[in-house]
């Protein structure tokens, strides 16, 4: 049985409905940073995508190359995730808060009408045991055998820390209404939101919105939290 990240560990990827506070250890990921529509039919998120699995399934079959990764063990190739904000600001201007009825309450926040203002670090989560080096070679072998450019593409280490976290079930633009909830949960447990140039907005997708209704999408949602008063 291929080692599945998503089972190996449910604290990460599969929260429960209901808020929960989680701390996050440092992880390294396949990275593609831009801007624009995601769903766009031919934008920049769309070709994003591509290069992140372009590199993350030449890394899952290295075991049939030349090139043998000193620890290597089967895998399921993690979810994709993403790392969002919006404008000309830096992350820690993108605090998605809303009342009750989704509406922003006054703070810079995300405006779902205008996708077009979307910043985003597009991730997969590499094993632990890839390396540095182990990236690279893999960058290099995509560009030769599929003739493309992956020169976007980034070695990402990112350590989220204290979070507060939820499943989402539905479509992408009903997420205010679980990002309520979240924030609610937090400051009853004496937590604040901490999102800052550094720690962002961090969605998990664990459904295609290809072959998924968007009423059954499933998706992490975490915020970076910090203890009230800090």
């Amino acid at each position: 049985m291929a080692f599945d990240y998503k089972k190996e560990y449910k604290e990460f990827y599969m929260p429960k409905g209901t808020p929960s506070i989680v701390t996050v250890p440092k992880m390294n990921y396949i990275a593609v940073r831009g801007s624009g529509n995601p769903n766009d039919a031919d934008g920049e998120y769309k070709q994003a995508i591509g290069l992140l699995y372009g590199i993350a399934f030449t890394i899952k079959m290295s075991k049939k190359e030349d090139h043998q990764i000193d620890g290597y063990f089967d895998y399921v190739v993690p979810p994709l995730e993403g790392f969002w904000w919006q404008g000309e600001r830096r992350p820690g201007d993108a605090m998605l808060r809303t009342d009750r009825a989704g509406r922003r309450d006054g703070v810079s926040g995300i405006d779902y009408a205008c996708k077009e203002d979307f910043k985003w670090i597009s991730v997969i989560r590499l094993p632990d045991f890839v390396t540095r080096e182990d990236f690279d070679w893999a960058v290099r072998k995509a560009t030769a055998k599929k003739k493309q450019d992956f020169s976007k593409v980034e070695f990402f280490s990112y350590e989220e820390g204290l979070c507060v976290q939820c499943m989402h079930i539905g479509s992408y633009d009903d997420e205010p209404a679980t990002v309520y909830a979240m924030h609610r949960f937090m400051e009853e447990q004496g937590y604040a939101l901490d999102i800052t140039d550094q720690r962002m907005h961090h969605e998990i997708y664990l459904s295609d919105a290809r072959r998924v209704a968007p009423e059954k999408l499933k998706t992490v949602v975490r915020h970076p939290i910090k203890t009230m008063g800090k």
